[in-house]
């Protein structure tokens, strides 16, 4: 038997060297429509939480969560019942400002693109975004007595009229943050405090890193410019720690969103990338706030490019592995390829927006608040045996389940994994046939109709596109999920956490 240690392997950053994205390409970002809304699968478990407090004090243990209920994937809407898990121990400390900002960053879907009408109107509790009332910006001017903070809802600032548009006109229809901001409020308050949020939302559709970063060369070009998601966030930043401090409030920022990856799929430097915008941003964020708490950024994939046949993408492998080689630090929350997307196979709906923010408010909810080290359901090492490859899986809430409510990838074209549920082998340009795949345990075991090569192969999983699409869907997936209880608080869908994409060589 040949094992592999994923751990081992990530240290040494030799599987970045097995990333074979074919091709690069980067997407229009410009559809019309809405497909069907489906609700992620779940199923009845029970879960515990026991959280650190931040400050030193440690949590008591959580209560059970209640029956979670749910099916339908993409095209079907289907309502999940139940709990969230209970959080015991009194009040979670959090980072411990009376207001905690959240910044968004990325593309298209950072920004709600296809996301209409929007749904998240009102605000339930007190979370709350930047106005700008009269101001026009840029410049980018913190001290104008026209900025004020109001309630946070949907649409955070009126919806851009062109393509490209940067902040303020770069909002196209829902965002994730109005349903993330109440699912932290929701969370918190279940376990006996109160956890403010106030929401930077600063993306570019179409964008590539070398546009959001640190020293992006800004494009002035009326409507249509570009360049300016980096100065915006220091801009809000410091416009919020003013407002904060006239209103006696201390304020800190919690976390960094983004999502992104589109347009950087075939991007050899796209992990650096990260690290770097992660680092710069904890340079020039905590002296605006005067804190001393690192701001962790937190990083979904990307499922829709590459289009071509055969193709795979770099930056999908890497946002899971940077979360891996940077633990603590950077933080893989998921893929997204169980949510409803629209039309064009690239956006998610309004409704799909809301989702997302709610598993990206859980997630936020364990890391920054509960102070935990969450981890995504992914793998943690490769072995083989005979025909038998098993790959073993960090299980955030056990046991792992098949989502059959989800379809089965490629049914009419790579047809050699069509038994795979998302799982597929190949080396070199051969792909290898999948007779059967089995859960067992917090494992995987893929069975090969044929004896595999002694070297060079290859297991993925939602890695390569076959030319089809998921219906309501997306390009790449699977069907390998946890037990996990959560529902949304405000979709009211069933949310486990499901596989990230990976690709990972078989010793």
């Amino acid at each position: 038997m040949r094992r592999s240690s994923f751990l081992s392997l990530s240290s040494s950053g030799s599987l970045v060297l097995l990333l074979m994205a074919i091709g690069c390409s980067s997407s229009n970002e410009s559809s019309s429509g809405a497909g069907g809304e489906g609700g992620a699968g779940g199923q009845s478990a029970t879960s515990s939480a026991s959280g650190t407090d931040p400050a030193g004090g440690t949590g008591g243990t959580g209560g059970t969560g209640g029956d979670a209920a749910g099916s339908g994937g993409a095209g079907g809407e289907a309502a999940g019942t139940g709990g969230t898990g209970g959080t015991g121990g009194g009040a979670p400390a959090g980072p411990g400002w009376d207001w905690t900002g959240i910044v968004g960053t990325g593309q298209s879907l950072s920004v709600g693109a296809e996301g209409t009408p929007p749904r998240g109107t009102e605000q339930r509790f007190s979370n709350l975004k930047l106005s700008l009332g009269g101001a026009s910006v840029p410049p980018f001017d913190p001290a104008n007595s026209a900025l004020s903070l109001v309630p946070l809802t949907e649409p955070i600032r009126g919806f851009a009229t062109t393509y490209p548009s940067a902040y303020p006109k770069n909002i196209y229809g829902e965002t994730p943050h109005t349903a993330m901001a109440d699912q932290i409020s929701t969370l918190a308050q279940a376990a006996g405090g109160d956890h403010v949020t106030v929401h930077t939302v600063v993306g570019e559709s179409g964008q590539p890193m070398s546009v959001l970063r640190k020293g992006a060369n800004a494009t002035n070009d009326g409507d249509k410019s570009t360049g300016r998601a980096y100065a915006a966030t220091l801009f809000e930043a410091e416009a919020i720690a003013r407002l904060a401090r006239d209103a006696g409030k201390t304020y800190g920022i919690g976390a960094i969103i983004i999502t992104h990856g589109e347009s950087d799929a075939g991007s050899a430097t796209y992990e650096d990338d990260l690290v770097k915008l992660w680092s710069d941003y904890n340079a020039d964020l905590l002296p605006i706030t005067g804190q001393s708490r690192s701001i962790p950024l937190l990083v979904s994939q990307q499922h829709s490019v590459h289009t071509e046949v055969g193709s795979r993408s770099t930056s999908t492998q890497a946002q899971w592995h940077v979360g891996v080689g940077h633990p603590g630090d950077i933080v893989c929350s998921g893929p997204k390829y169980q949510y409803p997307y629209a039309e064009d196979h690239i956006h998610l709906t309004a409704h799909g927006y809301q989702l997302l923010g709610e598993k990206s408010g859980q997630v936020y909810f364990e890391k920054v608040v509960l102070g935990k080290d969450w981890q995504p359901l992914q793998p943690t090492g490769v072995e083989r045996a005979g025909k038998v490859i098993t790959v073993q899986f960090h299980v955030p809430v056990p046991p792992l389940v098949w989502d059959s409510a989800l379809p089965s990838p490629h049914q009419t074209a790579f047809t050699e994994w069509s038994k795979g549920r998302g799982f597929q082998v190949w080396s070199g340009n051969t792909r290898i046939e999948i007779s059967g795949v089995e859960i067992s345990g917090d494992a995987v075991t893929i069975t090969t109709a044929a004896d595999l090569p002694a070297s060079g192969v290859v297991v993925g999983y939602a890695a390569t596109t076959d030319g089809t699409t998921m219906p309501g869907g997306t390009t790449r997936w699977g069907q390998l999920r946890d037990s996990d209880p959560f529902v949304g608080s405000i979709t009211g869908k069933a949310q486990p956490n499901y596989s990230v994409a990976f690709e990972m060589s078989v010793p």
